[in-house]
């Protein structure tokens, strides 16, 4: 069901101070997770983005600083999610160096890969960078979580109620027959049943971890820019100056999960209008597919297998 809200919805002008508190984000030098660190940190917050390219990550630092002054308490732990050597190293340097983490917004993503490509430990990339990364991320963090009282945001898409409505666990893959999009979906859909399957697991252990899913919608990102096949581009190009909102109104839904109290844990939350493409922000409808026990339970597994990492839940 979805929650009635105001004609506006949530925006970040109902946020109050976040001084003290700490945000890390993954993938945050653009797109969204940059516009999420930029109403954090006006907020406030101190922000450690965890990128894979520091380039483009000290470009963002700076004009980040630029904005808010050299005091905002802005920096980057360089973390490839498609190698998950990377990700434990840069997990350890956050349990090294972050005292308290008051949520972790798993933002990071690859869409629309245009050919079959893999992640070090060769898994198909989109399921391994947004799905089996996030996965080791978040299990190597979650003491911390806890001890902080914190949250995990997952940024899911509207993309996994699309392509096959599974995960392939016989050809995770795709080698049989790879399309850019039901990949895409898969990885996605893993993302938001590991989020749900978290939450009864935290339940049931009796945890104070708090875990809450949202999309985007439909925003104007470097998202498919990187990846994507030629015409998907193109299309993408002229479709998102009609369609698509800023990549500002894209990051309100993780915002408002990763600061707002009295949120649902069995819920979607995104944009509302245009059959939830567009702002305003506020609980969408969630296909009965991503609370699939059976099929959550089994991806856990596998996943823990995957990554070589057992969760203590």
């Amino acid at each position: 069901m979805k929650t009635k809200c105001t004609q506006k919805g949530w925006t970040p002008e109902q946020l109050g101070s976040l001084t003290g508190k700490t945000y890390l984000i993954t993938g945050a030098n653009s797109g969204a997770g940059f516009q999420a660190s930029r109403t954090l940190l006006a907020k406030g917050a101190k922000v450690v983005m965890l990128n894979r390219n520091a380039a483009k990550s000290n470009a963002a630092i700076s004009a980040l600083k630029q904005e808010f002054g050299q005091q905002a308490d802005v920096s980057v732990i360089l973390m490839d999610l498609a190698a998950l050597d990377s990700v434990r190293q840069a997990a350890n340097d956050v349990l090294d160096n972050v005292a308290t983490i008051d949520a972790l917004i798993c933002n990071g993503a690859i869409a629309q890969v245009a050919k079959q490509t893999f992640t070090k430990e060769g898994f198909e990339s989109q399921l391994g960078v947004n799905h089996f990364g996030h996965f080791l991320l978040c299990g190597m963090l979650f003491e911390r979580l806890e001890a902080s009282k914190g949250r995990i945001v997952v940024v899911g898409s509207n993309a996994y109620k699309m392509g096959l409505k599974k995960i392939q666990f016989d050809d995770l893959n795709f080698d049989k027959k790879y399309t850019a999009w039901d990949s895409y979906a898969q990885s996605k859909l893993a993302q938001m049943m590991f989020a749900y399957e978290l939450q009864d697991r935290i339940a049931v252990a009796n945890k104070s971890v708090k875990v809450y899913v949202c999309h985007p919608g439909a925003s104007r990102t470097n998202l498919l820019m990187d990846t994507a096949s030629t015409f998907n581009k193109v299309l993408w190009s002229v479709l998102s100056r009609v369609i698509a909102q800023s990549a500002e109104k894209g990051a309100w839904p993780e915002i408002m999960c990763a600061t707002q109290d009295g949120l649902t844990f069995k819920a979607l939350y995104g944009p509302t209008k245009r059959a939830d493409t567009v702002a305003p922000v506020g609980e969408c409808s969630l296909h009965k597919v991503a609370l699939d026990k059976q099929m959550a339970t089994q991806l856990w597994t596998l996943s823990e297998q995957k990554t070589a990492f057992n969760w203590s839940l």
